[in-house]
C-alpha cells in the first residue's frame, strides 16, 4: 500500500495542483487530484485481473478546468439542483448563483470542483488515503456562514474507494456533498448493456426544469424500477415522461436502507469484463445520471471522444432542491453541528 504525489499543473490563476496516486496491495490505483478533490484516474481489475481506468476525464489540468462537466469532481456545497437559486433560512431569504439557467447547480458557478484544496497524504488502518481541507467563507456563490470542510479519500484493501466527509460552520446553512465520477466499467463504447441494482422502492420525479415536484413516487410498474438487475438501455426509450424531462435517467431514488447509516445503495455489473461496482453510503438518495448530455464534443483520455451514454453516474446525496421541499430530509447544518456523510464505490469482478 502507498500513496505518492505529483506536480499535476497549475491553474489560469497560476495556483499549483498536485496529484495523489493511491495504490493497494492488489494493484488497485486511484488518481486525485487536489483541483476539485477530482478523481482523474481509477484502475480496477476485470475477471482476469487485468487493471484498467473505469472513469472518464483528462490527461492535463488545463481541460479539467476549461472544460469538465463535473468529470470525477466533489461537488458542494450542495449537490444537484436547487431550484431558482434561492432558499429560506431562519427568516432570510438567500440568493445563490444560477449556473443552469434558472436553477442553482452543483454549488454554483465555482463550487467545491473548481477550487484548489490543500492535501496531505496518510497510511490508515483501512488503505492509503489523502484528505483534502477547504474553507468556504460566507457569502461564497450566495450561502451563509464561514464552511470549514474535510473530504478523505481512502482506497481500501476490499478494493473500495472510500469518500469520508465532514464539516461545521459558523452560522445555519444548507449542505449536501456528493461525488461526481463518469463511469464505464467496460471502459470504452455506451453504457446501455450495464445492468443496474438499486435498492429503492420510490423516487422523486421532477418537472421539466428537473426539479423534484415533491411527490415520493413508487417504482413499481416505471422504468425506474431497478430492484432487480436490469439493463440501463432496457427501458431508457420508454414513452415515460420523466424520462422525456431528463433525456434519460437523471433522477434521484429514495433508498431502502437505514437512515445515517452507511448501507447498500446499489449494483452496476458489466458481463464482458466481470466488473460489478457496489454503491454504499450514509445519505438517503442516489442520482443515477445516464450521460444523456454527453455529444461527441468532449475528447479526453486517449483521444476518446466521450459521445452519448458513455457513461454513467451514481451520485449518493440528499434530495435535490431539500432547501425548498420541507418533506424531504433536512440538510441544514447548524453551528456547534458537525456534517457527516461517507460513500464507498466497491469493486470487484465475477468468474
Amino acid at each position: 500500500m502507498t500513496v505518492t504525489k505529483e506536480f499535476f499543473g497549475k491553474t489560469p490563476k497560476d495556483t499549483a495542483v498536485d496529484l495523489y496516486t493511491l495504490r493497494n496491495s492488489g494493484g488497485m490505483e486511484a488518481g486525485i487530484a487536489t483541483y476539485g478533490g477530482t478523481v482523474v484516474f481509477l484502475k480496477t481489475p476485470d475477471r482476469e485481473g487485468r487493471m484498467a481506468d473505469v472513469v472518464q476525464g483528462f490527461q492535463t489540468l488545463g481541460e479539467y478546468c476549461e472544460k469538465s462537466p463535473y468529470f470525477g469532481c466533489l461537488i458542494g456545497r450542495y449537490g444537484n439542483r436547487i431550484a431558482g437559486g434561492r432558499f429560506s433560512l431562519s427568516g432570510r431569504t438567500y440568493t445563490l448563483a444560477c449556473n443552469e439557467g434558472d436553477n442553482h447547480l452543483h454549488g454554483g458557478k465555482k463550487g467545491f470542483d473548481k477550487v484548489v484544496w490543500d492535501a496531505d497524504a496518510m497510511e490508515t488502518d483501512d488503505g492509503p488515503a489523502v484528505e483534502l481541507r477547504y474553507f468556504s467563507r460566507d457569502g461564497e456563490e450566495g450561502y451563509p456562514g464561514n464552511l470549514s470542510v474535510t473530504a478523505r479519500y481512502t482506497l481500501t484493501e476490499e478494493n473500495g474507494l472510500r469518500l469520508d466527509f465532514r464539516a461545521t460552520t459558523d452560522k445555519a446553512t444548507v449542505v449536501n456533498l456528493t461525488h461526481h465520477s463518469y463511469f464505464n466499467l467496460a471502459c470504452g463504447g455506451d453504457i446501455l448493456n450495464h445492468e443496474v441494482m438499486i435498492d429503492a422502492d420510490l423516487f422523486t420525479p421532477v418537472n421539466s426544469k428537473l426539479i423534484p415536484t415533491g411527490e415520493l413516487r413508487a417504482v413499481d410498474g416505471t422504468p425506474f424500477d431497478f430492484r432487480q438487475l436490469a439493463a440501463i438501455g432496457a427501458r431508457i426509450d420508454h414513452d415515460d415522461e420523466q424520462l422525456k424531462f431528463g433525456g434519460g435517467y437523471d433522477h434521484n431514488w429514495v433508498l431502502n436502507k437505514q437512515e445515517n447509516a452507511l448501507g447498500f445503495a446499489a449494483r452496476v455489473m458489466e458481463r464482458e469484463t466481470g466488473r460489478v461496482m457496489e454503491v454504499l453510503t450514509t445519505e438517503p438518495g442516489l442520482q443515477f445520471y445516464s450521460g444523456n448530455f454527453l455529444d461527441g464534443t468532449l475528447t479526453g483520455k486517449e483521444g476518446r471522444a466521450y459521445k452519448h451514454r458513455s457513461a454513467f453516474c451514481m451520485e449518493p446525496q440528499h434530495f435535490p432542491d431539500s432547501p425548498n421541499q420541507e418533506s424531504f430530509p433536512p440538510v441544514v447544518l447548524h453551528p456547534g453541528a458537525e456534517y457527516r456523510s461517507t460513500m464507498i464505490y466497491r469493486f470487484s469482478a465475477t468468474a
